[in-house]
């Protein structure tokens, strides 16, 4: 793929809790730049990107974000609240220990109550995929997919046992692949490792250092 391909796979992301309107401004200034699919903000920052941004570049939030440690009420009515601020996408975090118990109708549950309140936003499902075995994988993916969410997501960038990794997009495509978008995010820090990921089924990119992955290209 080329440089301009893969610039339309991006979710240009910040995230980090000391973000300011300034920082959020110049994101989207450079989202415009690097001609990239979307940019990916906290809650706060929405109406922010949306005044900040053409027409072309979506508008991406998460929702119960990092640990996914929410009511699902809350998750619900934090993904509406952003969608009516202007948010075209919501990457929504699952509650984890859920997979851990192997809970999946909770996680089911949880996924369906925010796809129901975000009418026709694109819906991104995150898993913390590093924390998970092939097996929570795959059930977490199914439950996503039963839950009518658009994509699954590998990582918020935060869970201390890493980010996206090849084999977990693997499995995720080899369980969802083809009926659900995959977006790899969480540590991508080369264009090489983009295109392998890329190449493993990823048809998102979730990256904070935009910039310099796609200067990497050949």
């Amino acid at each position: 793929m080329n440089r301009l391909e893969v610039a339309r796979m991006v979710d240009h992301t910040v995230l980090k809790p000391e973000t300011t309107s300034l920082d959020v401004i110049a994101l989207c200034a450079e989202a415009e730049a690097l001609a990239v699919y979307s940019v990916c903000v906290s809650p706060t920052f929405v109406l922010t990107a949306r005044e900040n941004l053409s027409a072309q570049i979506a508008v991406a939030t998460v929702c119960g974000f990092p640990s996914g440690k929410h009511e699902t009420s809350i998750k619900a009515a934090e993904a509406r609240l952003s969608v009516d601020q202007g948010a075209d996408e919501i990457d929504m975090v699952i509650d984890i220990g859920q997979a851990y118990a192997g809970n999946w109708t909770a996680i089911e549950q949880d996924v369906d109550a925010v796809r129901a309140a975000t009418a026709s936003a694109v819906l991104k499902v995150i898993l913390e995929t590093a924390a998970l075995d092939d097996e929570q994988i795959r059930q977490a993916c199914l439950a996503a997919q039963r839950a009518g969410a658009d994509f699954v997501k590998t990582s918020t960038g935060f869970h201390p046992s890493g980010g996206a990794s090849v084999h977990a997009v693997q499995v995720m495509h080899a369980t969802v692949g083809g009926t659900l978008g995959i977006k790899a995010s969480g540590g991508i820090k080369t264009w090489d490792q983009a295109c392998v990921l890329i190449d493993a089924g990823a048809t998102r990119l979730g990256l904070s250092g935009t910039r310099a992955v796609l200067d990497g290209a050949s």
